[in-house]
């Protein structure tokens, strides 16, 4: 029953991190004009769907079983619900929170109370400092994507031309849906990853397949969640951070779905351990990059900072009421 309980959760949580991260790869598309908030998560859906089945398992094996040496039927449920819980309150909020930081600090949480100190250190820290390098990356090659764009169209005889408008927004729609399957292949994880050795053990099938499975399941979820909720907050990244127009949008978008599909990847090919980033950090750098690169006056300082709040509670919040909420589950069941 805890098991089936749990599922429904990762669905949900999947439902969730669809409403809330659907902004990541749609962003810049919507903001700039060139597609309808429908027709952008259309695209999303499709290639969220492709990354995950393709590359999710790469950042699932981290989540499952990177942090903690693995997690029970118990531990899986809480450490789902704990996440969702905060991740929905910033949802309804519009407020474009990491789920990435909210798995992992629950998982975090959880690692702790099971665990003691005996978590895989190594592994967390390699985490945390992508957190931290991953926005800092997506932030200078939006930048350095801009300048180039720039640099060509001033140079361009046909960078006034309908057809040149054109060429960029089809490499608007086409970053977008690389972005979307960078996305997929590094968030489905998040939704399912905690359940890796369950459903190996249970199932009685090797882990990847077991992750291939998980990660269908996910991007269902993702899917259907960035199609009935995520437009509140596209609408906060799109319009209220930066006002994007299609060279911007471009450069943030190329500068997002690169860092995303690059800390998925190359990661993993080193250590085995793809790295579960904030597609959200990852996001709003690129459009904060972009938008320096053209006028740093255009920065909505008070938004950016007001989304930045929200990712520093993240990580003590989820990981407080993870910890504390496993605790008392084991207690009450020791009784």
């Amino acid at each position: 029953m805890v098991l089936l309980g749990g599922l429904i959760l990762s669905f949900i949580m999947a439902f969730n991190i669809g409403g809330n991260d659907a902004a990541n790869p749609t962003d810049c598309a919507v903001g700039s004009g060139v597609l309808s908030i429908r027709r952008a998560l259309i695209l999303f859906s499709i290639f969220v769907f492709t990354g995950s089945l393709l590359q999710g398992f790469m950042v699932m094996k981290t989540i499952g079983r990177g942090v903690v040496p693995e997690v029970d039927v118990f531990g899986a449920f809480i450490i789902v619900l704990s996440a969702n819980i905060w991740i929905l309150t910033c949802s309804l909020l519009g407020k474009p929170v990491s789920t990435t930081h909210s798995i992992t600090s629950a998982v975090l949480g959880y690692g702790l109370v099971k665990y003691g100190l005996n978590i895989n250190v190594h592994v967390l820290v390699m985490i945390i400092l992508s957190w931290i390098t991953s926005p800092l990356c997506s932030l200078i090659i939006a930048f350095i994507i801009y300048k180039m764009l720039e640099t060509y169209i001033r140079r361009s005889r046909f960078s006034t031309s309908l057809v040149f408008e054109k060429i960029i927004r089809i490499l608007l729609i086409f970053s977008l849906c690389f972005s979307a399957y960078a996305f997929g292949a590094n968030d489905v994880g998040n939704a399912t990853g905690v359940y890796v050795t369950i459903a190996s053990k249970l199932g009685n099938i090797p882990d990847y397949n077991a992750m291939i499975l998980l990660a269908a399941y996910g991007a269902i979820g993702i899917a259907i969640g960035g199609l009935v909720i995520g437009p509140r907050v596209i609408k906060t990244v799109a319009f209220e951070v930066y006002r994007l127009d299609v060279l911007t949008g471009l450069a943030a978008e190329l500068g997002n779905a690169l860092t995303v599909y690059l800390f998925t990847t190359i990661p993993y090919m080193l250590m085995g351990y793809g790295l579960p980033i904030s597609t959200s950090y990852a996001t709003v750098g690129s459009i904060i990059g972009a938008g320096i690169a053209k006028s740093r006056k255009s920065i909505n300082k008070t938004v950016t900072i007001s989304i930045a709040m929200f990712w520093v509670l993240t990580v003590p919040i989820t990981a407080a009421l993870c910890g504390l909420m496993y605790f008392i589950g084991v207690a009450i069941a020791s009784i």
